[in-house]
């Protein structure tokens, strides 16, 4: 065994990343603060060939060297848009007929493990700010809630990871691979 060199994983180039067929998933960022984090959405974002991210709020933006270090270069490949309002940003994903996701915990949320995405359908998956999560406004428009089940003492996973998770679950479900 031994590891692969970056030729020998035939990765693909900005330029044909940004013609190639994206994933029916769509990114929205609800006021997250760290640009670690945002840096990070970017990098699986491209990592899974997400077809755009929704900077909400305050949530930051490229370019910034922060988000940078995290992305190592993605925000040049992955489509994003800065909306001052997530509502808004999530309501023309809705008349554009995405399914509108947010991960959260709340009453009646649906068990990751537990959703079955429909093939054909196109999924908008929210994450909230770190500490207050995502806003109550927009959990109300959001078609479902989706939780990632956990049996430690703590309340939350990070949002990197937590989207890092809920981003592989729906392209696994929806055949991506």
């Amino acid at each position: 065994m031994k590891k692969l060199s970056m030729e020998e994983l035939d990765r693909l180039s900005v330029g044909e990343y940004k013609k190639t067929e994206k994933s029916p998933i769509t990114l929205v960022l609800d006021n997250v603060r760290s640009l670690n984090n945002v840096g990070s959405a970017f990098r699986t974002a491209d990592a899974f060939r997400i077809e755009k991210i929704f900077l909400c709020g305050i949530t930051g933006t490229p370019p910034h060297r922060d988000i940078q270090k995290t992305a190592l270069g993605a925000t040049e490949s992955v489509e994003w848009e800065y909306s001052l309002n997530t509502k808004e940003a999530i309501e023309k994903l809705k008349a554009a007929d995405y399914q509108l996701c947010a991960l959260e915990q709340v009453e009646n949320s649906v068990k990751l493990n537990d959703f079955v995405p429909e093939k054909g359908k196109k999924y908008a998956l929210i994450f909230g700010n770190e500490v207050f999560g995502v806003e109550e406004e927009v959990l109300k428009a959001c078609d479902k809630v989706l939780e990632i089940p956990q049996l430690g003492t703590k309340h939350s996973l990070n949002i990197s990871v937590s989207l890092g998770i809920a981003v592989w679950d729906l392209m696994v479900k929806l055949e991506q691979f």
